[in-house]
């Protein structure tokens, strides 16, 4: 019975929490659009509506079930949501690109998702406030899916390289520290690892490897072709 009572307790507090900021969104979509009617803010409605938006994936994410995503739309939320938050915070915009392998698909939630790759934007930007650019790449290794995320900034020192997931470790006092191990706890989440490396000649590289879950069930989509051949037809090709 008590463990009953906790997990109830637990499920309201998720979903009052959920309610409460959907009730925050809605106020924020409402000044969003009294903004739009002014033609000098309809930029900066549309950078809070897209905002909301990403709120409402992330608060969302909290009670879907798993299912898979494609890292391509993600990304697209994600790069869109970081120039947004450079945009109205007065911050200059990053330049990206990416090389995506084709049907590569990410196991677990969009709005978690979001969160990791936009963290890792942010924190990028924060190391160059002058701007800078950001390589995305995504591409099938063994069993694994692997995405570097990688900059031209100035890199990472060697005395805290070791530290940078350490929840509250901070280089600016300004900061939390909590961006990078938000990221990591997320990629742990989904049984995967995340590795902090500079690159050459200069910039931080980001490594994400997670679980190809794709392969299992190309697996099991070939066994249930192989079943419904009549044996007679796979004796005569034996």
């Amino acid at each position: 019975m008590s463990n009953f009572k906790t997990s109830a307790a637990q499920d309201l507090t998720l979903a009052g929490l959920v309610h409460d900021l959907n009730n925050v969104f809605e106020t924020l979509s409402e000044a969003s659009e009294l903004l739009s009617a002014d033609p000098q803010w309809n930029s900066l409605a549309g950078a809070i509506n897209r905002a909301v938006e990403q709120g409402r994936r992330i608060t969302v994410s909290f009670q879907e079930s798993a299912e898979t995503v494609e890292v391509e739309s993600i990304l697209d939320n994600s790069i869109t949501s970081a120039q947004d938050f450079l945009l109205t915070t007065h911050r200059l915009p990053l330049r990206f690109s990416r090389k995506i392998d084709a049907g590569i698909r990410l196991a677990g939630k969009s709005g978690a998702w979001e969160r990791v790759f936009v963290n890792l934007f942010l924190n990028a930007s924060q190391a160059m406030p002058k701007g800078g650019d950001i390589e995305i790449s995504a591409r099938r290794q063994e069993h694994q899916i692997e995405i570097t995320v990688s900059d031209n900034g100035p890199g990472i020192s060697r005395d805290i390289i070791d530290r940078v997931f350490t929840p509250g470790f901070s280089t600016n006092s300004t900061r939390s520290g909590l961006g990078l191990s938000i990221v990591d706890s997320i990629i742990q989440s989904h049984n995967g690892t995340i590795q902090a490396t500079n690159g050459h000649p200069c910039g931080a590289c980001f490594t994400i490897s997670v679980p190809d879950l794709q392969i299992p069930i190309a697996r099991e989509q070939n066994a249930v072709a192989a079943e419904s051949i009549p044996q007679a037809d796979i004796n005569q090709r034996s």
